[in-house]
């Protein structure tokens, strides 16, 4: 029987080269469920995309993704497992030389053996789905950043995912995108029965749409809940993320001398 849990991180940590990025670090995915990894930049939130994708390994723990522990797996059930995933790159990645109708089809044709009026039909859904089956014959170049997203969204969705992934899916998305994207990714997942994670620094459109929340800081999860819980948060790291505070436990200064020693003047607070 399958667990209720899709995807499971358990005890993980990594680093790159010497500097260490996350640090024992034990999460889980629910099946159906939509959950944001929030934190600041550099914390780790797209390393931990990373990993579930099998792009890296953990240097300690383990990574199970619908019950295959992902990074002990060879490269053959590896790119077996991927084919259930999705992803939606930061910006889209839709290759500019394809017109949309081409970029959907693209993982059809490269994974499957369907012919050429099947992938038709189900290119046309998919663009149908997310509100650009008008579209179709349109070069990225000829897209807004919102349409942009929303195509690759298509791809990403093209060979029906049982999970998908998105790095920063809000970037650069004016607020009428934003919140068209934000519905999109929500009514998605509960109409194809998927299970999403979402990387995200945007707050406010984040909390309507997720059902649980892991705030990541320092290569830890900080804190973690429901969106509810997560406004109501007293917590100094949470408020300040969520409040867009100057300072607080994440200092508005880098860490650095005394300003009177970098001017060359004596250190007045050091006496």
């Amino acid at each position: 029987m399958p667990s209720d849990n899709l995807v499971e991180i358990r005890h993980v940590s990594f680093s790159y080269r010497n500097r260490s990025v996350l640090r024992d670090i034990s999460l889980v995915i629910p099946r159906g469920k939509t959950i944001a990894i929030m934190g600041g930049s550099g914390c780790g939130k797209t390393t931990l995309l990373k990993l579930i994708g099998g792009q890296i390994r953990p240097s300690v723990g383990d990574v199970v993704v619908n019950g295959e522990t992902v990074n002990r797996l060879d490269n053959a059930s590896l790119y077996r497992l991927r084919r259930s995933m999705g992803m939606l790159f930061q910006f889209g990645a839709l290759f500019t030389d394809l017109n949309v109708f081409e970029n959907v089809a693209f993982q059809m044709r490269e994974h499957t053996n369907l012919p050429e009026e099947m992938i038709r039909d189900l290119v046309l859904m998919k663009l149908d789905a997310v509100g650009l089956r008008g579209a179709r014959s349109l070069m990225p170049y000829e897209l807004s950043g919102g349409m942009a997203r929303r195509a690759a969204l298509a791809r990403a969705i093209a060979l029906d995912p049982m999970l998908m992934m998105y790095d920063e899916p809000f970037t650069g998305l004016d607020p009428i995108s934003m919140g068209v994207i934000g519905k999109l990714i929500r009514r998605l997942n509960d109409a194809l029965g998927l299970t999403s994670i979402l990387v995200t620094h945007d707050i406010e459109e984040s909390l309507k749409m997720v059902d649980y929340v892991y705030f990541i800081s320092d290569g830890r999860i900080e804190a973690e809940g429901t969106p509810d819980e997560i406004r109501a948060s007293t917590q100094p790291f949470v408020h300040q993320f969520v409040h867009g505070e100057e300072d607080g436990p994440v200092p508005f200064h880098y860490p650095a001398p005394a300003y009177a020693v970098d001017l060359g003047l004596p250190d007045r607070e050091s006496r």
